[in-house]
């Protein structure tokens, strides 16, 4: 009795649970769990168990059985690493509170909501293009042939930054026309006002949380370990929690002096909204909202603009005159050529900017890893494949894994080929998961889609550009970002 009281008590589990999970959390903290899992999944098959009592499972079957509505699972424990004050839609575990907020939240994504997010992003556009115009115009006179050279990354960030500013806050960060990664923060209510780089915050923020997540032991000494990556971390959380605070306080502070909110953004969708009770959301549960629309509207965004510019770029490199040339003869029909920014109604129905998008986002899944579900204690557990797998088991599907599977996808998986999507098999349709699935699928799928099209779509109507970056490498936080992107710039030529 004695030994399976120390067996079970907590600190041999947490000490088992390090033990296990150390492998993977590294690779966490390095930025390359999902390509540590998917060497593991090509090594091992496609069953493999990856930590303590986590299980990765490499088929595109999987994700109906992990993800699928009604299958009772919950989010794993590695989600409250995210969780700064309260939890966001993003981090709550509770299935009933999902749902409370889920249904608050979609009303601010319906579609006629998503249609008057139009003209905000349409000015962050007009002052983005300006500054390209401005890099473009850097030549020399002499060289006015040749391209202007740019690290096409931070400028994607800068862009999706002064976006979600402006629908989730109320005001553009001011990035774009800074050139600079700063805004401001506040890291209790009512405080000073500071100022961070919010980009590297919110990378910092993704790295740490998403490590502690798999090493859970760590989390209440990670700001006194001696390793930078934690402290600094821990701080970026705290940061990043802070330009939430900003932002809201300011929104909140208005409404409380009277003053009218006439802004059609979702702050102010999520400040008028009520639950089936008639509840609204107290300030702390605006933050954490306020800052799940922060991550999933900048991090992500930009990241898979990105990735979706570099493989556009890398096709069109790797087979001449197959790629750009079609996509710009696309946009041409429909932009007028003086036209300096894309509207959504010129973009929206284009087949080939649509396939170049989903063949990039396969490409580069900014959602890479495998996202962890609980089995619930109350379940008998799941059955897949002939492996039984009991309550308390943690399940999960690599999104970088199936996205680059030969037997889904062909011998051709790693090159650039949009029209594959003409023809797509059933299994290819099932394994294409960018937004995740289930009733936990990313919920602003719809504005993603919208701005990635706007933002291509303006970029390849009214610029040439040459990629000087031989291969993208990435770096993961909780979702894999480009390190850099560098390509020459120059406005297009027109007959």
């Amino acid at each position: 009795m004695a030994i399976l009281s120390l067996l079970l008590s907590p600190w041999v589990m947490a000490v088992a649970i390090i033990v296990c999970n150390i492998w993977v959390g590294l690779s966490a903290k390095h930025g390359q769990k999902y390509a540590a899992v998917d060497a593991a999944h090509r090594k091992h098959g496609k069953v493999v168990r990856i930590g303590f009592n986590h299980v990765s499972i490499a088929d595109e079957r999987a994700l109906n059985v992990v993800y699928g509505h009604g299958n009772g699972f919950l989010k794993d424990h590695y989600y409250e690493a995210f969780v700064a004050r309260t939890p966001g839609m993003f981090n709550v575990r509770d299935r009933a509170e999902h749902t409370r907020k889920r249904k608050i939240i979609s009303h601010a994504f319906s579609p006629r909501s998503v249609a008057a997010f139009e003209p905000l992003m349409a000015e962050n556009l007009q002052r983005w293009t300006s500054q390209l115009d401005r890099i473009a115009a850097s030549q020399p006179q002499r060289n006015e042939k040749r391209f202007a050279r740019y690290n096409a990354m931070p400028w994607f960030s800068y862009l999706a930054f002064d976006i979600i500013g402006d629908l989730a806050f109320g005001s553009p960060f001011g990035m774009v026309n800074k050139g600079k990664d700063e805004t401001e923060t506040q890291l209790v209510t009512g405080g000073p006002i500071s100022y961070t780089p919010a980009v590297d915050v919110l990378n910092r923020r993704g790295e740490v949380s998403s490590t502690l997540g798999l090493l859970p032991a760590l989390r209440p000494w990670a700001r006194y370990l001696p390793d930078p990556f934690f402290t600094k971390g821990v701080a970026a959380v705290e940061n990043l929690t802070g330009i939430a605070v900003a932002a809201v306080s300011s929104r909140l502070d208005a409404a409380e002096k009277g003053m009218v909110d006439s802004r059609n953004d979702i702050l102010s969708r999520l400040l008028q909204a009520k639950d089936a009770n008639g509840r609204s959301m107290e300030r702390d549960e605006l933050i954490a909202e306020a800052l799940t629309q922060l991550i999933a509207g900048s991090d992500t965004i930009s990241n898979t603009a990105c990735g979706i510019f570099y493989w556009i770029l890398h096709g069109e490199r790797s087979a001449p005159g197959t790629i750009v040339p079609r996509l710009q003869e696309e946009l041409d029909q429909e932009i007028e050529p003086e036209a300096k920014i894309a509207s959504y109604s010129q973009v929206k129905d284009l087949p080939f900017l649509r396939r170049c998008i989903d063949e990039a986002m396969r490409l580069h899944s900014t959602s890479a890893i495998g996202l962890p579900r609980l089995v619930a204690d109350h379940s008998p557990g799941v059955d897949f494949d002939g492996f039984h797998f009991p309550p308390g088991t943690v399940l999960s599907v690599p999104s970088y894994t199936i996205h680059h599977m030969r037997d889904i996808w062909g011998d051709d998986v790693e090159e650039f080929k949009p029209d594959r999507w003409l023809t797509l098999t059933t299994r290819q349709k099932t394994a294409f998961n960018p937004f995740s699935y289930g009733p936990r699928a990313c919920v602003g799928q719809n504005v993603a889609i919208m701005e990635l099209q706007l933002i291509i779509g303006t970029l390849f109507h009214r610029y040439e550009f040459a990629l000087y970056q031989p291969i993208m490498e990435s770096h993961e936080g909780f979702s894999k970002k480009p390190k850099e992107c560098h390509a020459g710039l120059r406005l297009r030529e027109r007959s």
